[in-house]
């Protein structure tokens, strides 16, 4: 079984244009979620996608695999799946393709570890979406950050960003159990090409999230359960310190 990844960037982000190329500590952002992602053993194949000539000027530079892609996609998976069919690989239907958010530049190795796993070993299981436990309440109440609801077997119920589980202000606690989506997900290419054959959701755009249109039409992915690391993604400006300061001490980075 194959197993490649998809690190989808554009520069049109409506709430930080040019996100992609950021300098995050002296390197775009693009830079440390790809390098991070590089560091993950098992792949066939890890790709840069996008739409943008600077994008794909700076991936050339570093010497990463481009598939370009067409500038209509709204949403990142549908930039996934015209990727996958793409990369130059033969792929079969059950073979695994992973989007890897192009705004994570905090991801770790093991959490693409845990989103490959399930559809490894459970042949019913077409997706998986990586979640991380909210201890902060500040990112409980963050609108920028989707939170995710599952069921006792791990199934997804729902994606949003409102704070749930629902606590009153300053009654948040970690018996709450509340998780936040980490933006990797795990997909078999005949999950990820049924996902571009439906038609957009409500909830996904009322979200803004592309997982609550699988949920809308009747399926399910499952939650990859990471443990807890401190992390932030960028989704504005105001993240870039936040990363900074963390990213200073951070073991991966003297790794590429």
């Amino acid at each position: 079984m194959k197993i490649i990844g998809i690190v989808p960037a554009r520069m049109a982000a409506s709430r930080f244009p040019g996100k992609p190329l950021a300098p995050i500590n002296g390197r775009p952002l693009i830079e440390h979620c790809f390098e991070r992602a590089r560091l993950f053993p098992s792949w066939d194949g890890l790709f840069l996608a996008t739409c943008d000539k600077e994008i794909e000027e700076f991936g050339k530079s570093k010497g990463y695999p481009i598939i370009w892609t067409s500038n209509t996609h709204v949403r990142a998976l549908d930039r996934v799946a015209e990727a996958a069919e793409n990369c130059g690989l033969d792929l079969d239907e059950n073979d695994i393709v992973l989007n890897v958010q192009g705004d994570e530049p905090m991801l770790h190795p093991e959490m693409i570890e845990a989103a490959v796993q399930p559809l490894l070993k459970q042949n019913h299981t077409g997706g998986t979406i990586v979640a991380i436990d909210i201890i902060e309440e500040s990112q409980y109440r963050d609108p920028n950050i989707l939170k995710i609801i599952h069921d006792h077997e791990g199934r997804v119920l729902y994606t949003s960003r409102a704070p749930l589980p629902f606590c009153e202000p300053g009654e948040f606690t970690l018996a709450l159990g509340a998780k936040r989506i980490f933006g990797i997900f795990g997909f078999r290419l005949k999950f990820l090409r049924l996902f571009t054959e439906l038609a957009p959701s409500h909830l996904e755009k009322t979200e803004n999230c592309d997982s609550n249109r699988l949920l809308d039409h009747g399926y399910h992915q499952y939650i990859a359960q990471c443990k807890y690391r401190p992390s932030y993604s960028i989704d504005c400006p105001d993240d870039v310190l936040k990363v900074e300061q963390l990213l200073a001490n951070d073991e991966l980075v003297q790794k590429y």
